[in-house]
C-alpha cells in the first residue's frame, strides 16, 4: 500500500508532533492496528493530527491543526495501563483514542461523555461483562498502575481517604485544581467526618519520585496522616468510610469498590449520580450504574492491545494479560533465594522467576532470609520457609525427564499437590472456587474448549492410537512407581500391576487399555507391568489425547491423565489421592483428605489448578502469560522442545538408566 493516503483504503494518515510517538513500538503498533499510519511532516485533506492528552507538546499539534483545519485525535492512556508509572518507561495496555476531546476535560463533550450521555446501556451481555470486570479488578487488585506489593498492610478500618494528584497535571488543571482547592478538601474531609482519622493517599508516581503531589508531611497532624507505601488502592478504599477526590482515577475505582465519593472537580465520571459533586456539569443529566459506566468507561470507550497475539483485544483479555504480569512482578519483585535446583533448569527458572531480580541459587536453604527462598518440591524435606516449586499441568511438548523445559511452573507456600498428606495451596484454591461468577465460569469452559479441541496434554508427545476392540473401554494410565505422587497419595494400591488388577477385577468384562508413563517407554525412570497379563490392549508410544475420546472409563492411581479425562466428560476412579479426588468429581476407592469437603463443578476445579495455581511463561515473547497463551503455544508448536544437546544428553540418560535419579526432576 502507498505511504499517502488513498480513499478506501481503510487507514488514515496520522501526523505526529510528540517523540513519544515516534519511540514508543507499542504505541505505534495500537495506532496502526487501529487504523492510523503515523506520519510526521504537515497535514493533508483526510489526514489527522494526533496530540498526547494535554501534554506540554500539544500545543504543536493544535497549532498544525488549527492552521490547516484538520481533525484532531486525542490520545491517553487507558485506565488500565501498566504495572509502573509511564515515566518508568513502560509500554500501556491500551489507549483512548478520542476525536471530541479530553475525557478529564470537561470543557467540552468527549466521546466518553457522548456515549455515557446517549448510549442505550441496556445490553444485558455488556453489563453482565461490566459487572465481572468489577470483580476482577476488585478480586485481582488491579488499577492504572497495578504495582503494588498485598503484603503491606492497609491500616487499621474507619478512616477517611483523600486522594492527592500531581502537581499540575493535566487532569488537575482541567478541573481548576490549586493549593488552595485540595487544602479546602483536606479541611472539609476532616470536618464532615469528626472524629475520624484522615489518610492522605499520594500518587504512585510521586511514590517512583517523578513528580510531586500537592501534599506534604506538613500537612500531617494527630488526626491526618500520609499513606505512601505501595498498598493496594482496593484494599485502602475497603476500609474507608469516606472518599474525597479532584479528579483522581482512583475516585472512579472509589464508585467500583461502593463509595459515593466526594468530588471537587468534574471527571469522567462526576455528574451521573454516582458522586457527591461539588462542581456541577448541567449537562450531564443522567443517572447511570456501576455497571453502566465501568461498561462505558472499560469496554466500550479504550482500545485495547494483545501483546502476545499482537492485535486489539477485549478489556477480558487485557485484563487476563495484567493478571500474568502483575502475579508475576507481586511474587519476584524481592528476589528469590533457590536451592534443590538441578543445573539444567536453572536457565528456565530465571526466566520465569528472575525477571525482577536474579535468583540467586545455592545448596541449602539459607539461615537468614532476606528474600523469599523457594525449593524443588521433591527437595523440600528439612526445609522450612521455602515456598515449593514443580512443573505445572500444561507442560511441554516432550518430557521433563528429557530435559525439555516446561511453559509453567507452580508456587505452593503450604505444600505441594501431589501430597494429600499435607494441605496444599492448590486445595485451598479449589475449595474458593466452590462457586464461581459467570465471567470465572465462562474463562474456565472457553479454555476446556480450547483444550480439548487443540488436543493438549501435560506432554504433548506420542504418535496415533492401536486397534482397539469394540465394548466398555477403560484407560488405565502407568505411572513411575517410584514417584512422589505414587509413594505419598497412595495406600493399598501403589503399582502398576495392582492397578490393573483393581480394575479388572471390578469390571471383568471391560476392555482395558494400558498406557505406559512416556518416562518409563523413553527409559528413563521404573516404573514397568505386567500389562501383558492384566490388559486387553497395550497402548504404547500413543498420544493420550487422541485415545482418551476412543474410552468411556479411566482407572488410576495418581496420574494427571485422570484430570485430563474429567475434562474431557470421562467418568474417573482413583485409587489414590490425587489433586482431583475427593471434591465430588471422580469415584475414589482410594482414601481421600477429609478436608476435601468443598463441592466445586468440573469448572471451579479446573480455573483453580489451571488459571489460578500456576505460572505461565510464553516461549515466544519471554513475558508472562496467562492460561490461554500457553495452551497456543503448545498447539501450534511454539512451546520450547528438546534441542541437539538436550537429544544427546537424553541418549546418555538412556544409556545409563540404571542412574536416572541423576536426572530426575
Amino acid at each position: 500500500m502507498s505511504l499517502e493516503t488513498t480513499a478506501g483504503s481503510g487507514r488514515t494518515r496520522l501526523l505526529v508532533y510528540n517523540g513519544g510517538f515516534l519511540a514508543s513500538r507499542q504505541i505505534r503498533r495500537l495506532l496502526s492496528l487501529s487504523g492510523y499510519d503515523i506520519r510526521i511532516g504537515l497535514p493533508k485533506e483526510g489526514d489527522v493530527v494526533a496530540v498526547w492528552g494535554n501534554s506540554p507538546t500539544a500545543h504543536r499539534g493544535l497549532a498544525v491543526a488549527a492552521r490547516k483545519n484538520a481533525p484532531i485525535l486525542r490520545v491517553e492512556d487507558a485506565f488500565l495501563r501498566s504495572l509502573h508509572p509511564g515515566r518508568s518507561g513502560e509500554p500501556p495496555l491500551g489507549l483512548l483514542l478520542d476525536r471530541s476531546g479530553l475525557h478529564f476535560d470537561a470543557a467540552g463533550p468527549s466521546d466518553l461523555e457522548t456515549l455515557l450521555a446517549t448510549h442505550p446501556l441496556d445490553d444485558t451481555a455488556l453489563l453482565n461483562r461490566a459487572r465481572g470486570g468489577i470483580e476482577r479488578m476488585r478480586e485481582l487488585h488491579l488499577s492504572k498502575y497495578s504495582a503494588f506489593d498485598l503484603t503491606v498492610p492497609p491500616p487499621e478500618p474507619g478512616y477517611v481517604l483523600v486522594v492527592d494528584q500531581v502537581r499540575d497535571d493535566a487532569a488537575v488543571t482541567a478541573s481548576a485544581g490549586d493549593n488552595a482547592r485540595f487544602r479546602e478538601m483536606l479541611v472539609m474531609a476532616q470536618e464532615e467526618n469528626p472524629g475520624a482519622k484522615v489518610l492522605i493517599k499520594t500518587h504512585p508516581d510521586t511514590i517512583a519520585g517523578h513528580r510531586s503531589g500537592y501534599f506534604t508531611e506538613a500537612d500531617q497532624s494527630d488526626r491526618v496522616s500520609i499513606i505512601s507505601t505501595p498498598v493496594s488502592p482496593w484494599a485502602l478504599l475497603e476500609g474507608a468510610v469516606g472518599v474525597y477526590t479532584l479528579s483522581s482515577q482512583m475516585g472512579f475505582e472509589a464508585i467500583l469498590a461502593g463509595h459515593k465519593p466526594r468530588v471537587f472537580g468534574q471527571p469522567f465520571y462526576a455528574g451521573w449520580g454516582l458522586t457527591q459533586d461539588e462542581a456541577h456539569l448541567p449537562r450531564r443529566q443522567r443517572n447511570l450504574t456501576r455497571a453502566q459506566l465501568f461498561a462505558t468507561a472499560m469496554i466500550l470507550y479504550p482500545t485495547w492491545y494483545d501483546p502476545y497475539r499482537d492485535q486489539l483485544c477485549e478489556l477480558e483479555t487485557a485484563l487476563d494479560t495484567l493478571e500474568a504480569k502483575t502475579r508475576a512482578w507481586r511474587q519476584d519483585h524481592k528476589g528469590w533465594t533457590a536451592s534443590g535446583m538441578r543445573l539444567w533448569k536453572r536457565k528456565h527458572l530465571q526466566q520465569m522467576f528472575g525477571r525482577q531480580k536474579k535468583v540467586r541459587f545455592m545448596t541449602d536453604e539459607p539461615a537468614q532470609l532476606d528474600r523469599p527462598h523457594m525449593v524443588w518440591a521433591s527437595k523440600a524435606k528439612g526445609t522450612e520457609n521455602a515456598v515449593r516449586v514443580e512443573d505445572g499441568f500444561l507442560r511441554s511438548r516432550g518430557l521433563g525427564a528429557n530435559l525439555v523445559p516446561p511453559v509453567s511452573l507452580a508456587t505452593d507456600n503450604q505444600g505441594i499437590y501431589y501430597d494429600p498428606t499435607h494441605p496444599s495451596q492448590l486445595e485451598e484454591l479449589i475449595a474458593a472456587r466452590e462457586t464461581l461468577r459467570p465471567d470465572q465460569e465462562l474463562r474456565a469452559e472457553k479454555l476446556v474448549a480450547q483444550i480439548v479441541s487443540a488436543q493438549i496434554t501435560k506432554y504433548n508427545v506420542g504418535g496415533g492410537i492401536p486397534e482397539l476392540p469394540a465394548g466398555h473401554r477403560i484407560l488405565v494410565p502407568g505411572q513411575v512407581e517410584d514417584d512422589a505422587s505414587i509413594l505419598l497419595g497412595t495406600s493399598t494400591v501403589r503399582t502398576n500391576d495392582d492397578l490393573l488388577r483393581a480394575a479388572r477385577e471390578a469390571n471383568p468384562n471391560a476392555i482395558l487399555i494400558y498406557k505406559p508413563h512416556p518416562d518409563v517407554e523413553a527409559r528413563l525412570r521404573d516404573g514397568g507391568a505386567h500389562a501383558e497379563n492384566l490388559a486387553d490392549v497395550i497402548a504404547t508410544n500413543c498420544d493420550p489425547a487422541a485415545l482418551m475420546p476412543q474410552v468411556q472409563e479411566v482407572w488410576t492411581m495418581t496420574s494427571l491423565l485422570g484430570f485430563e479425562a474429567l475434562m474431557r466428560g470421562i467418568r474417573v476412579t482413583t485409587l489414590g489421592a490425587p489433586f482431583y479426588a475427593g471434591w465430588g468429581l471422580t469415584t475414589d476407592l482410594g482414601t481421600v483428605p477429609a478436608r476435601r469437603g468443598a463441592r466445586p463443578t468440573l469448572l471451579g476445579l479446573v480455573h483453580a489448578a489451571l488459571i489460578d495455581y500456576p505460572r505461565y511463561l510464553d516461549p515466544v515473547t519471554g513475558e508472562p502469560c496467562p492460561v490461554e497463551v500457553a495452551v497456543e503455544r503448545l498447539s501450534e508448536g511454539s512451546a520450547p522442545a528438546g534441542g541437539p544437546f538436550v537429544r544427546v544428553l537424553s541418549k546418555l540418560q538412556g544409556a545409563f538408566a540404571t542412574h536416572a535419579h541423576i536426572w530426575r526432576r
